[in-house]
């Protein structure tokens, strides 16, 4: 251990993720959970407001998508993983225990966009206009969520010797004497220097959370599109971050099963992304119950909603524009007018001096 440990550039693991206040356990991992969720909402409903969007529509949804999600990736996790928690020696009960990590992102992401479905037809808002205007925050979420797993010491990658590797503490319970890497406190003893993997997918978050905001801003970004791209951007990011991985995880011909999910969802996400209806939806048809929303999968009648959407716009703009042109008119008018007897006069006089003319000729 000792070559390990001269080389002061390796990023230290977190002496605990577990803090002891009285009976209650004080879990990193939840703390950055909940602090992404708080981050998602916030910066989102701020989002869809700047859309035109009503205040507090994704509050409202969040309360259907966030349990949806949790549940889902709990389940995603577990299903893949599920050698961890059933067989011999195994302990089922602890498929539930959410609290020591392990979610599952697609899992997440599918039931949270069925909770979120089904929040926007309780409350009859576009849900694909909806998750445009989360999909940086939600994915901001996901990058504070990694935090989580640095504090437990779980997702990492293989051995390394690069500077920026990670070391990974050994940890027992200070009561019992225990080993308990999870839940115990390190004794400074490093066991290896590992890829930060975690590292690499919080980086790579906050970059596409970047590139999403400057492209929604530049190209005016809707109608679930750029919600795609924040799927499509992550997909290919986790795809190359799983390559390395070393810890357990379920195979399909040789390979992780999340770089086959990363792939296929990449490939369903830009699929989406080129065949939706291009533009934005404007303000009215955010608003609840402003028209029949087709289904996701029905993509010539979006792309005839989104159309009569812009023709809409558009007719709104032009009347918009012919009242500016006649403004002047009628500001001269009022401020000059002319009354018909004041023109009939003026026509009679004009006669008169005609007359006067003529007979002093």
């Amino acid at each position: 251990m000792g070559p390990v440990n001269s080389v002061l550039a390796y990023i230290p693991s977190p002496p605990q993720g577990v803090w002891q206040l009285g009976p209650f356990p004080l879990r990193a991992y939840a703390l950055f959970i909940i602090l992404g969720i708080v981050v998602a909402i916030w910066w989102g409903e701020r989002r869809w407001r700047e859309r035109g969007g009503q205040p507090g529509a994704v509050l409202d949804v969040a309360m259907f998508a966030v349990p949806f999600g949790l549940v889902g990736g709990r389940i995603y996790h577990v299903a893949t993983d599920w050698q961890k928690y059933f067989g011999e020696g195994k302990h089922p009960v602890e498929a539930l225990y959410i609290w020591q990590g392990g979610l599952g992102i697609w899992g997440a992401v599918f039931f949270g966009a069925i909770g979120a479905w089904i929040g926007c037809r309780i409350y009859k808002i576009p849900l694909p206009a909806l998750g445009d205007a989360v999909a940086p925050a939600v994915l901001l979420a996901q990058a504070i969520g990694r935090l989580g797993n640095y504090f437990n010491q779980e997702l990492y990658g293989r051995a390394t010797e690069v500077p920026w590797g990670l070391e990974i503490y050994e940890r027992f319970d200070p009561e019992t004497g225990a080993r308990d890497m999870m839940n115990g406190v390190s004794t400074g003893r490093v066991l290896e220097v590992v890829q930060p993997t975690f590292l690499y997918e919080l980086v790579w978050n906050v970059l596409i959370v970047i590139g999403l905001v400057l492209l929604d801003k530049r190209y005016k970004i809707g109608h679930g599109r750029l919600f795609a791209l924040y799927v499509a951007g992550y997909s290919f990011g986790r795809f190359f971050v799983e390559l390395l991985r070393s810890d357990e995880a379920t195979h399909i011909l040789g390979i992780r099963i999340n770089s086959f999910t990363s792939a296929l969802v990449f490939l369903g996400a830009m699929a989406y992304f080129a065949l939706a209806t291009k533009g934005r939806e404007t303000p009215a048809q955010l608003q609840p119950g402003s028209e029949q929303r087709p289904w996701p999968w029905q993509f010539s009648a979006l792309r005839a909603a989104g159309a009569a959407g812009g023709v809409v716009a558009a007719t709104d703009s032009e009347a918009e524009s012919v009242d500016v042109t006649k403004k002047p008119e009628a500001v001269a008018a009022e401020q000059d007018p002319v009354d018909s007897d004041d023109v009939s006069d003026s026509a009679g006089a004009d006669d008169a001096n005609k007359v006067t003319d003529a007979k002093k000729s």
